[in-house]
């Protein structure tokens, strides 16, 4: 279900600002979407989150995160202006990562005895009765990331008949506190028609779904930041996602952490055999080396290890594009790739 179908039929192009808020960083980027082409990074920054001796992590992160923004308005600004002829954004998309957020994924099941019309509506009153967050916490994601009927995965179900449907649904929780000062912050920098919250793992996974389109069964280790994420895909759905619990740079350490993951997955999945490595350019070399030499193939029960994919730019290449020296950040690219994909209408 896209969050951004309305807002973007009426416009062909718009002027997007994207913000990835991490565990160890923060990272910005002003791009321009426009219907049938692949999006463009004007301009893309990121900074460490630098924690001051007895501060909190929640407010080292959103300090990093006012100085990145007054970048982006400072320099982002400019680079509208001479892509578009206007310096201001139209849209705010702000993915987030734990700690800040917590993600699980669920499934909400719909079945008759008699064939049914599988409508939009019996959905969205299945999320109103179903969405609702603990004391303290605030619902910043409930993305619909898959839908089955009758057993086969359909990107187009409604208005079609069925016996059995089940929606997939990655649901993302932040601390209430922590919610109304990033919008704060976004707020003071930016006056924009419309601010789009989602989960990084979800944005990552669907994202990655639309740059490698044949890999039906996959695990995503996204080591983008200090921390790791390993989400797990059967044919093409997300089924589980799990937090890593590092933050050693380390590789050994972090390879370690890695594998006991996998095994801890593998006594209720089976996994499959393509590990895409989600890392920064400079550190993605060393990680893969590292995992190369962890022998995988022993979860596998098999003497072929599993192929890990370092997911780099260049693979990227046609389907976004950057119009800026900086090393390529494949977090925003990412980014930008699902802002172009999730626009035009309706996915799922």
């Amino acid at each position: 279900m896209s969050l951004f179908g309305d807002f973007f039929e009426k416009k062909k192009s718009e002027s997007v600002v994207l913000i990835d808020i991490g565990i160890g960083s923060v990272a910005g980027a002003c791009a321009t979407v426009t219907a049938g082409e692949p999006p463009v990074l004007l301009y893309t920054r990121r900074l460490p989150i630098e924690l001051h001796a007895d501060e909190v992590p929640e407010k080292a992160m959103l300090r990093a995160l006012k100085v990145l923004g007054d970048a982006l308005v400072r320099e982002g600004a400019p680079a509208f202006m001479r892509a578009t002829g206007c310096g201001t954004a139209d849209t705010a998309l702000v993915s987030i990562d734990a700690p800040w957020q917590e993600t699980s994924v669920r499934t909400e099941h719909f079945e008759q005895d008699e064939p049914f019309l599988f409508t939009k509506s019996m959905v969205t009153e299945a999320l109103e009765k179903a969405s609702s967050a603990p004391e303290g916490k605030v619902l910043v994601d409930e993305s619909i990331i898959g839908t089955i009927l009758n057993g086969y995965e359909t990107r187009d179900p409604y208005g079609k008949q069925t016996t059995r449907a089940a929606v997939i649904i990655l649901t993302s929780l932040i601390d209430e506190h922590i919610a109304e000062r990033i919008h704060e912050t976004l707020r003071s920098l930016y006056h924009v028609a419309s601010t789009i919250t989602i989960a990084g793992s979800s944005l990552r996974y669907q994202a990655m779904r639309i740059a490698f389109p044949h890999e039906r069964d996959a695990l995503i280790l996204d080591a983008t930041d200090q921390s790791a994420s390993l989400a797990l895909v059967r044919k093409g759905l997300l089924v589980n996602v799990i937090e890593i619990q590092t933050r050693t740079r380390d590789t050994v350490t972090w390879a370690e952490s890695v594998t006991s993951t996998l095994r801890d997955l593998s006594k209720h999945f089976p996994l499959p055999r393509t590990i895409f490595l989600l890392a920064r350019e400079p550190d993605i070399t060393s990680l893969k080396e590292v995992l190369d030499g962890a022998d995988l193939a022993k979860l596998w029960l098999s003497d072929n290890p599993p192929k890990i994919v370092s997911v780099l730019g260049s693979h990227l290449t046609g389907l976004v594009r950057q119009a800026t020296t900086a090393s390529p950040d494949i977090s925003l690219l990412l980014m930008a790739l699902f802002c172009q994909h999730r626009a035009p209408a309706e996915k799922m």
